[in-house]
C-alpha cells in the first residue's frame, strides 16, 4: 500500500494563506465620520418617534407649570403695571416655561448613553472605525433636534399665554430653543460620559435640573434680589437664555409704549455684571461657547479607553 506523505507548507505558502485571511478595516475619514454623525442622529429620531409616551409625558410638567401654577399665582403676583389689562403672570412666565419644555428632554436624551453602556450597545458603537467625536456630535445634534421639536409643540400654545403668533417672534424663539437644546444636550452627554449606572445619572440630573430652572429667573424678575442669590443667577447658563427670550416676547406685545417701558423696567431688567448691562448677543454667545466647551469635554472623555 502506498503511503502518502504530507510535507509541511513552505514559508511562501503560509504567507499566501495569511494574505488571503487578512481582515480589511475601512480607513477613517471625514466621509465616514459624517456618515456616523448622520446615523447616530437618525437613531435618536427613530427612538423618539417610536416612544410616543415619552413625547406626551415630557410636555405634562411644563403644561402644569404654565396653566395651573401660573394661573394660581397670578392672583398673588400682580404686575402692578398701569393699565396693563392685557398682561398677566402667565405671560411673564411663558418664556421660562418654554425653556423648561426643552430642559428635561435635552438632559434626559443623554441618559440613553448610560443605558446603552449598561447593556453593551455603546461598546459596539465605540469599536466602529469612526472617530469618537462623530458619535458625540451625532448624539448632541439628535438630542437638540428632539428637544427643539418638543419646544415647538409647546410654542403652539403661545396664544393661551397672550403671546402673539408673530413670524419674527416664532422663528426667533425657535432659534434660541435650538441653541439651548444643543447646550443642555452637550451638558447631559458630558455627565453621561463617565457615569456607569442609569440610576446614578437620573439622581444627578434630578439634583441639577430644578436649581438650573429656578435660578434662571423663569418665575420671578432678577432685580431686587439678595446679593448671594444674584450671584447664583449669574452663573446659571439658563439665565442667559430666559432673559433674551423674555425680551423678545415682551417686544412683540400689543401694549402702549409707556406700559412696555414699565414692563421692561420692572419685569425684564437686563442681566448685569457689576452694574454693566450684558447685551443679548453676548448672552447667547456665552451659551453657545458653553455648549461647545461641554461637547469638547464629552469628546475627550469618550476618547479615553472604554
Amino acid at each position: 500500500m502506498a503511503t502518502q506523505t504530507t510535507e509541511p507548507a513552505s514559508a511562501a505558502d503560509s504567507g499566501a494563506v495569511i494574505e488571503r485571511i487578512r481582515v480589511s478595516v475601512p480607513e477613517r475619514g471625514l466621509r465616514h465620520d459624517l456618515r456616523a454623525v448622520s446615523i447616530v442622529w437618525r437613531r435618536e429620531l427613530i427612538r423618539f418617534r417610536t416612544d410616543r409616551l415619552r413625547a406626551i409625558t415630557s410636555l405634562v410638567q411644563p403644561f402644569l407649570f404654565l396653566f395651573i401654577l401660573g394661573t394660581g399665582l397670578s392672583t398673588l403676583a400682580r404686575p402692578g403695571l398701569p393699565h396693563a389689562a392685557n398682561f398677566d403672570f402667565v405671560t411673564f412666565i411663558y418664556p421660562g416655561i418654554l425653556a423648561m419644555s426643552v430642559l428635561f428632554t435635552s438632559i434626559f436624551s443623554a441618559a440613553s448613553i448610560v443605558w446603552d453602556r449598561e447593556f453593551g450597545f455603546l461598546r459596539e458603537i465605540l469599536v466602529a472605525p469612526v472617530s469618537r467625536a462623530s458619535i458625540v456630535v451625532g448624539k448632541c445634534l439628535g438630542g437638540a433636534t428632539i428637544a427643539t421639536f418638543q419646544g415647538i409643540i409647546f410654542l403652539a400654545l403661545a396664544g393661551f399665554a397672550h403671546v402673539p403668533y408673530n413670524p419674527a417672534l416664532i422663528f426667533g424663539l425657535i432659534g434660541i430653543l435650538l441653541l439651548l437644546s444643543f447646550t443642555l444636550t452637550a451638558f447631559g452627554v458630558m455627565m453621561a460620559a463617565r457615569i456607569r449606572q442609569f440610576q446614578a445619572f437620573m439622581a444627578l440630573t434630578n439634583m441639577l435640573i430644578l436649581p438650573l430652572f429656578f435660578l434662571s429667573g423663569a418665575l420671578y424678575p432678577l432685580n431686587g434680589l439678595p446679593s448671594w442669590l444674584t450671584v447664583l443667577t449669574r452663573i446659571d447658563p439658563l439665565t442667559y437664555i430666559v432673559g433674551p427670550m423674555r425680551h423678545l416676547v415682551f417686544s412683540h406685545l400689543s401694549v402702549p409704549s409707556y406700559v412696555a417701558a414699565a414692563i421692561n423696567t420692572r419685569l425684564a431688567p437686563n442681566i448685569t455684571w457689576a452694574g454693566w448691562s450684558v447685551p443679548v448677543w453676548l448672552s447667547l454667545s456665552l451659551v453657545a461657547v458653553m455648549g461647545l466647551g461641554m461637547m469638547a469635554i464629552a469628546i475627550w472623555e469618550f476618547s479615553k479607553t472604554e
